[in-house]
């Protein structure tokens, strides 16, 4: 009969049996099999399926590859390379680096990285800002960043050619010196050459998508003057914002108003108009800068409605308490940006464009750098760009190709004095998007009970929070309702 080739069949020599597994699931890598410590596939196999005449398929089913699971690699001897194979080899990798994935297959030099630094740098790759695609400036997306100008690494490997990962790079060639240049840079923090930014060096676009249908009116204009008034001011003369215009916070995209009642509305007898009563919802921009339309996108929905998407653009500089990381692992946020003129220098005039925190070096390409004419550690003698004195030390400095993430100051900073409460408890809402308050949470009121900061407690619990003034009955001390009478007794305000 046939055995499919996922089926595992492994010994148990403590149960004294035999396993065999078929169920769905299991993750299986294939393998090539070593007999006699010589691997079956031979070079005129490889060029065979180069020619076509030969099918993966082929490999399998002449018995030359195998796919084995986790049970069966315990009682595998798998070897790299072919001239690690030796008698009690059983099978060989096809090709060494398909044991990393995509990611991880990314960061050069991975062997001489903490493994930690390797995983973080994983999680890191997915939120770098690049190119994602030909067609980025043709499609609306609901969140996209775009780097203005990214480069290829100068240091590759075998995973990020096969691939292309050039053809949409996803970060930028930066001189980086490696030393502490002021308090600035601690704990990885990064202090960054103002003139680099001059250049718009990791400079991104941020797109984003707004997104509308209902009934459009035209925009309003003042009873007394006729003129456009200030909210409707980008919209043209079909109530939709132009493509092309600057819009500020609480500016009108989409003069849109829809009907009072949403349920199906009543039939009318011949003859008589359907007359619904509408109301204004405008679609608003909100946020601290401005925004550019880049285009407006008119369609339909599923059900047939108008649909309106509005893409924004802003072009953002970077700015202190950004994101940024090496292939490494080795994230940290902007710290200062500082002045070239404050920066230290080479007796070549080279400035670097980012100071990392400070560290240690592995020497491994030392004779390479003495045959370019660089030091053998790679280290160059810095002058202070603050005093004009030569810098105590040799510092190592060169290209590192860093990427920006996606975690900028303006998207997450937030602070609030007065705004809106929520109608069911009058206490302030909550998030960032709704113009929320900060949580004084549990553990924050058992500090403050702690110290004993009682009148504390009561501005931030009841004052700054929730505070209401009720009307109290001064003989039965019940809650009541000023202008109310009862008899004789009346109500006192207290």
């Amino acid at each position: 009969g046939y055995i499919n080739e996922f089926v595992s069949i492994y010994p148990s020599h403590s149960h004294r049996c035999v396993y065999i597994s078929s169920d769905g699931g299991r993750m299986c890598r294939p393998y090539i099999i070593v007999k006699k410590g010589r691997p079956c596939v031979t070079q005129q196999h490889i060029t065979e399926l180069s020619n076509g005449t030969r099918t993966f398929e082929d490999f399998l089913h002449q018995g030359l590859i195998e796919y084995l699971d986790v049970n069966e690699l315990n009682d595998s001897e798998i070897a790299l390379y072919e001239e690690g194979c030796t008698k009690d080899t059983t099978h060989m990798e096809i090709e060494p680096f398909t044991l990393l994935g995509v990611c991880v297959g990314l960061v050069p030099y991975p062997h001489h990285n903490q493994s930690p630094r390797n995983t973080y740098q994983c999680a890191m790759g997915k939120q770098a800002m690049g190119t994602i695609g030909y067609n980025q400036r043709n499609r609306i997306d609901t969140l996209m960043y775009l780097l203005v100008y990214p480069h290829q690494p100068m240091v590759k490997s075998k995973t990020l050619d096969i691939i292309q990962f050039e053809k949409l790079p996803a970060g930028q060639n930066a001189t980086v010196a490696v030393m502490s240049y002021s308090g600035y840079d601690i704990e990885d923090a990064l202090i960054i050459n103002k003139s680099s930014l001059d250049r718009a060096m990791t400079h991104v676009i941020f797109l984003h998508e707004n997104e509308t249908f209902d009934r459009v009116m035209g925009p309003s204009r003042d009873a007394k003057t006729g003129e456009i008034i200030w909210k409707h001011k980008v919209l043209d003369t079909d109530g939709i914002c132009r493509a092309g215009e600057q819009v500020l916070d609480k500016q009108v995209l989409v003069n849109k108003s829809m009907p009072t009642i949403t349920n199906q509305l009543t039939q009318t007898t011949a003859g008589q108009l359907n007359t619904t009563d509408y109301k204004d919802v405008p679609t608003s921009y909100h946020g601290p800068i401005p925004s550019y339309v880049e285009k407006v996108l008119i369609s339909s929905t599923m059900e047939d409605a108008f649909l309106i998407k509005m893409l924004m653009r802003q072009t953002r500089r970077p700015e202190i308490g950004d994101k940024f990381s090496s292939r490494h692992g080795q994230k940290g946020v902007c710290g200062l940006i500082v002045n070239q003129e404050d920066m230290p220098f080479t007796d070549l005039g080279i400035c670097p464009d980012i100071v990392t925190f400070g560290g240690s070096k592995v020497v491994d390409v030392c004779e390479t750098l003495v045959n370019h004419g660089f030091n053998y550690a790679g280290k160059d003698f810095l002058t202070s760009g603050i005093n004009g004195e030569p810098l105590s030390a040799y510092i190592y400095m060169g290209p590192v190709y860093y990427q920006k993430l996606k975690h900028m100051v303006l998207d997450k900073m937030h602070a609030r004095a007065k705004g809106p409460r929520a109608v069911l408890t009058r206490q302030p809402t909550e998030g960032r998007s709704r113009d929320g308050g900060l949580r004084l949470g549990e553990m924050e009121r058992d500090c403050l009970i702690g110290y004993g900061a009682s009148m504390l407690i009561v501005e931030r619990l009841m004052i700054s929070s929730d505070a209401f003034e009720i009307d109290v009955c001064s003989k039965c001390g019940l809650i009541g309702y000023s202008g109310w009478f009862w008899g004789e007794s009346f109500l006192i305000k207290f």
